[in-house]
């Protein structure tokens, strides 16, 4: 009698150890590190991945153009496998242990858009987990649903977490339908994604809306709240914008102010950013030491930098956020 009374008594003890922290199994420590800093609200930065031959980020930013606003650097140089960038980029081990070894790295952004080469991502992997003591996340960003068609994205996504990349950002998604597909690919890989409803996940899966007609559809895009990140490439979206000469037809008929022609990328951008905290996600966005105290202020919980510069520009944007 008295072993029945006390096991009731050990077991009512546990159900109110359990009940006091309802919280204990959402806070558990990731594996994938940027998400524990996001949980604790803030931002995390990090860089393009350099191809050989092309500058680092820890070099020196070149001094600023005449004309130019005081402390404004220069646009950065494009990223690899970007439209400008030299043909064939090519990614090395090196690359990534020595990223590996920069404390202030929270992530590295591969960029395969322009050319997928799983072969790169998995040698700049291998430096990256050669430094056990400081874990840089990898997010690769591939080609678009729209030029690699859903078969082959989805089996470039399945790849790339067989591989054991932290996570694959999607770009130039039309809207909702495409939202759908990226998601629906990193399910049929099943990658644990990190989201608003699965708070314990490692794995993150990011969706850019990079024109004026996807960016329409945010709100519904972030109400899926079942992927990682919502952003937009800041660049494209102007672009978008400027394409088919829409912004000189709205300021002909008297519909846009001609000064405001060059803000509509900073107005889609601003509602990305609100729909991304309404769901509870981050979103990411390009930065440089001119505007990342901006971002940070504005509430983006990825900051990504490109090319020389970029550890000046990360450490303003640590100071910023309190890091």
């Amino acid at each position: 009698m008295k072993v029945r009374i006390l096991s009731i008594a050990i077991l009512a003890l546990i159900i109110a150890v359990a009940l006091a922290a309802p919280g204990v199994q959402a806070q558990k420590k990731h594996q994938n590190a940027i998400i524990d800093i996001w949980t604790q609200g803030k931002p995390v930065f990090g860089v393009y991945v350099p191809s050989v031959g092309q500058p680092l980020w820890n070099e020196p930013a070149p001094p600023p153009r005449g004309g130019g606003a005081r402390g404004q650097q220069p646009g950065p140089p494009p990223a690899p496998g970007a439209r400008g960038a030299r043909p064939d980029p090519f990614y090395t081990r090196d690359i990534g242990e020595a990223m590996a070894k920069d404390p202030l790295i929270d992530f590295a952004f591969m960029n395969l858009e322009g050319l997928y080469d799983a072969s790169g991502a998995k040698a700049v992997l291998d430096g990256l987990r050669s430094n056990s003591a400081h874990r840089v996340s990898l997010l690769v960003r591939i080609p678009s649903i729209q030029d690699a068609g859903p078969d082959v994205t989805r089996v470039r996504v399945k790849q790339l977490f067989d591989l054991g990349v932290d996570g694959v950002v999607h770009p130039e998604n039309r809207g909702l339908d495409d939202a759908k597909l990226v998601v629906s690919f990193h399910q049929e890989a099943k990658a644990d994604v990190w989201s608003p409803m699965n708070p314990n996940g490692e794995k993150i899966a990011m969706i850019m809306l990079e024109d004026p007609a996807a960016v329409l559809q945010a709100k519904e895009v972030a109400d899926m709240k079942n992927f990682s990140i919502l952003a937009c490439g800041i660049g494209s979206l102007g672009g978008s914008f400027r394409a088919g000469g829409i912004v000189n037809a709205l300021t002909a008929w008297g519909l846009l102010d001609p000064a405001k022609g060059n803000e509509l990328n900073q107005i889609g951008t601003a509602r990305l950013l609100a729909e991304a905290k309404r769901a509870g996600m981050p979103d990411m966005l390009t930065a440089n030491s001119g505007d990342v105290e901006r971002r940070v202020r504005e509430g983006f919980l990825a900051l990504l930098m490109s090319g020389p510069g970029s550890t000046e520009a990360i450490k303003l944007g640590r100071a910023a956020a309190g890091r």
